[in-house]
C-alpha cells in the first residue's frame, strides 16, 4: 500500500521527517498485519470502544458473564493504555478492529486495508502538535483509493499537492514517487467509457454517447508540474528521472501522435501498466527520497494548533508574564 505523504495542503508528518516515517510505516503495516491474520486464524476478534462499554452494562452484577469475559475486557484497557502512550510519543497509533470474521483471507485484507486507508488521511493531515480539517470527499476519493491501496509500500504519493513558489499557491498534478522516478499523473474521469480525444491544441474533445464537449489540454498542467519539479530538483541536486502521464481507469484516450515525453494510461492499457509498477520490487532508493523531502519542502501547509498544545502555550505565556 503506497504512502500518502501530503495530501492537498493539509499537514504532514512526512514534512518533519521524510527518513523515519516511511520505514516505520512499512514495519507497522507488516506488524499490524501479522497481528490481524493470527487473530483471523485463531478465531478471536476485537470490539469497539461503544462495544466495549455496551457489553459493560449488559453484564454489570452478572458474576458468571464477567469470568468469562474478563480476560477480554483486560486486554481491552492494556491496549488502550498502550495506545495512548504511543501516541503521547508521536508514533504510528494504527490499530486495526476486526468487528466480525470474514469469510475469506482475501475479505480480510479488504477489510485490512480499508482501516489503513483512513488511518492515512488521519496520519497525513496531523502531527503531534497540529492539525488540519479534511474535505470528507477524500474519504470516499476512488483515484485517491486506487493509488494508495494498488500500490507497493515504497511508493509515496502527493495527491492534488499545493506548492508555494515565490509566496504564490499552486496546484500540481498527483506526483507519485517510485523508487526508480517520478510519475507526473492527470487524471480524465467523466464516467464509463468515455473518449478523449486528444491534440496538440489547447483543448481536447470529450466523446460520451451523443453528447460532445471540450477540455483544457491535460498537457498543458503537466508541462507546468514537471518544469516546476525539475527546477526543484535542479536546486537540490536531485538525479531522478520524470515521466508524464494522462491517466483514465474507464475512459479511452484517443491520441495516436501523443508528443515524445508523454505516456497515455486508458482502460486499454491501465492494468499493464499498474502491474508493471507493482511488480518492481524494490527497497527505498536514496535519490527517491531526497526527491521526495526536496519537493515536501515547498509545500503549502495550512493547519491549527491542538487543543492542548494552544493551553501548554498559554500556560507559558501566563508564566512568562507573571
Amino acid at each position: 500500500m503506497a504512502q500518502l505523504i501530503k495530501l492537498q495542503d493539509y499537514v504532514s508528518r512526512y514534512e518533519k521527517d521524510m527518513i523515519r516515517y516511511p520505514s516505520q510505516y512499512v514495519r507497522l503495516k507488516k506488524q499490524q498485519w501479522t497481528k490481524i491474520r493470527q487473530q483471523w486464524e485463531d478465531g478471536g476478534v476485537y470490539l469497539n470502544e461503544d462495544e466495549i462499554q455496551r457489553f459493560k452494562e449488559e453484564v454489570e452484577g452478572k458474576e458468571g458473564l464477567l469470568k468469562r469475559f474478563k480476560k477480554i475486557l483486560v486486554k481491552q484497557d492494556e491496549e488502550a493504555q498502550e495506545q495512548e502512550q504511543i501516541e503521547e510519543n508521536d508514533e504510528l497509533s494504527f490499530e486495526p478492529s476486526v468487528y466480525y470474521k470474514p469469510e475469506t483471507l482475501d475479505d480480510l485484507k479488504h477489510l485490512y486495508l480499508d482501516q489503513l486507508l483512513q488511518f492515512q488521511l488521519k496520519w497525513a493531515s496531523s502531527t503531534l502538535t497540529e492539525k488540519s480539517y479534511v474535505d470528507p470527499k477524500y474519504h470516499r476519493d476512488d483515484h485517491l483509493k486506487f493509488f494508495l491501496q494498488r500500490f507497493p509500500d515504497t511508493f509515496l504519493l502527493m495527491y492534488e499537492p499545493i506548492l508555494l513558489l515565490k509566496k504564490a499557491p499552486v496546484e500540481l498534478e498527483i506526483l507519485l514517487f517510485t523508487p526508480t522516478g517520478l510519475w507526473c499523473i492527470s487524471l480524465l474521469e467523466e464516467g464509463e467509457g468515455t473518449v478523449f480525444v486528444g491534440s496538440t491544441e489547447r483543448f481536447w474533445k470529450i466523446k460520451k454517447g451523443e453528447s460532445e464537449h471540450t477540455l483544457l489540454n491535460p498537457l498543458i498542467s503537466l508541462d507546468r508540474t514537471a518544469s516546476i519539479i525539475q527546477q526543484i530538483f535542479d536546486k537540490n541536486e536531485v538525479d531522478f528521472t520524470i515521466h508524464k502521464a494522462v491517466l483514465s481507469q474507464r475512459g479511452y484516450v484517443d491520441f495516436p501522435d501523443i508528443p515524445y515525453g508523454y505516456k497515455v494510461i486508458d482502460k486499454r492499457s491501465i492494468e499493464k501498466w499498474h502491474d508493471h509498477q507493482r511488480n518492481m520490487s524494490s527497497p527505498f532508493k536514496h535519490m527517491q527520497m531526497k526527491a521526495a523531502r526536496a519537493v515536501i519542502e515547498y509545500t503549502q501547509t495550512t493547519s491549527v494548533k491542538r487543543m492542548q498544545w494552544n493551553e501548554a502555550s498559554e500556560e507559558l505565556l501566563s508564566d512568562a508574564e507573571e
